[in-house]
């Protein structure tokens, strides 16, 4: 709210009355419904840019499906736009988000580690496009319906990613590796609110609201398995443990990650992947909890908000997954700037490759990593 109050200072001695234009990433949904009203209630002049790209379907119906629900977000964009009598605009960017965010979730499960193309999506795609369509129109700033905030540090002069009010709705984890260089331009209006004031906020003023997606906007859960027999195939093999034994059959090792214990479909359970062996086609699993629990990890690449490398060792509090309660580490720097290892106070399980660890220290976040 601080960084709000000062652009509108900022933007009243330069312009005078003249409200400051700013690109509103709306995707029909009612939090950045919301985000758009806020703007327009802090004398901004919002314009909202629905950035727009295709599903994956494995059939005709799907196909069908999926231009239904791209279409009905569309329309609700639309509609939110013109009942807040702000300009909407149609951003086609599909070609680029195959190329960044499906492209690289395929190349890191056919290599057998669990991507997370939300994370990379907010880096490679979404905050890119929304600038270069801002760009393009002579704008200076960028606003998401993220629940998250920024605030400038007066003694670094450097931005800092910090916690929204609501915790459990906080998106800092998936703002992570977001550069420096774009926190001075973007805004997150919703990070003082709680969910249910935003929804609040939205049913007073009569905008449409869509239902909220669990799923990866590109590909749903419900055929996630088709998606990847036929983009990444698949090869039977052995389940074994870790001696070795034969305990039965997997359908393919891109279906399974570490920890998972579903689909492993063995008697006597349950069993949980402990590791994948790629060069004998192997799923090895174990019984014991203990044995996929890890307190040391590499990172690589990692990154850090404040755009500087890692000099000494620090105290943080970190995450494995997004829903994962922070828990007690030290991070070590290395000869490679990009890369550092973390070392948690408690084993952590299913410490996932692929996956990105975040961390903390109090409410603001620092940054976050690839595991390897």
């Amino acid at each position: 709210m601080n960084k709000i109050k000062k652009i509108i200072k900022t933007t009243k001695n330069k312009l005078k009355s003249t409200p400051q234009k700013i690109v509103v990433g709306i995707s029909g949904g009612v939090d950045s419904a919301v985000a758009l009203s806020l703007l327009k209630q802090q004398n901004f002049a919002p314009v909202g840019v629905f950035l727009k790209f295709s599903a994956w379907q494995d059939k005709e119906s799907d196909a069908k499906k999926n231009i239904y629900l791209r279409d009905k977000s569309i329309a609700n964009a639309r509609q939110i736009c013109q009942r807040l009598d702000v300009p909407f605009f149609i951003y086609n960017v599909a070609s680029d988000f195959n190329k960044q965010v499906v492209n690289y979730f395929v190349s890191e499960l056919k290599n057998n580690r669990t991507p997370n193309p939300c994370v990379i999506c907010n880096r490679e795609f979404k905050f890119k496009q929304l600038f270069a369509w801002a760009k393009q129109h002579q704008i200076e700033y960028v606003a998401t319906g993220h629940y998250a905030k920024i605030k400038k540090n007066l003694v670094s002069q450097k931005y800092e990613l910090v916690e929204a009010k609501d915790k459990h709705k906080d998106q800092t984890y998936f703002l992570s590796i977001l550069p420096q260089r774009w926190f001075k331009n973007i805004i997150f209006p919703l990070g003082n609110y709680l969910k249910e004031e935003v929804c609040q906020i939205a049913k007073r003023q009569g905008l449409i609201i869509k239902q909220e997606s669990q799923d990866f906007c590109f590909v749903s859960k419900k055929i996630m398995t088709q998606f990847l027999k036929e983009v990444i195939g698949s090869q039977t093999g052995q389940i074994v443990d870790s001696t070795g034994k034969i305990l039965g059959k997997h359908e393919g090792l891109c279906f399974y990650t570490i920890g998972q214990r579903k689909r492993i479909n063995l008697s006597n359970g349950p069993y949980f992947v402990e590791a994948i062996d790629v060069v004998k086609n192997n799923l090895i699993v174990t019984k014991r909890r203990q044995e996929i629990c890890q307190q040391e990890i590499i990172l690589s690449p990692c990154y850090f908000i404040s755009g500087e490398p890692l000099k000494d060792k620090m105290k943080v509090m970190a995450k494995i997954r997004y829903q994962q309660a922070l828990n007690q580490a030290v991070i070590f720097p290395s000869k490679n700037k990009k890369k550092i290892k973390v070392i948690f106070t408690k084993p952590q399980l299913a410490v996932t490759p692929g996956q990105f660890c975040v961390f903390y220290q109090g409410r603001k976040c620092l940054g976050g990593g690839i595991i390897n």
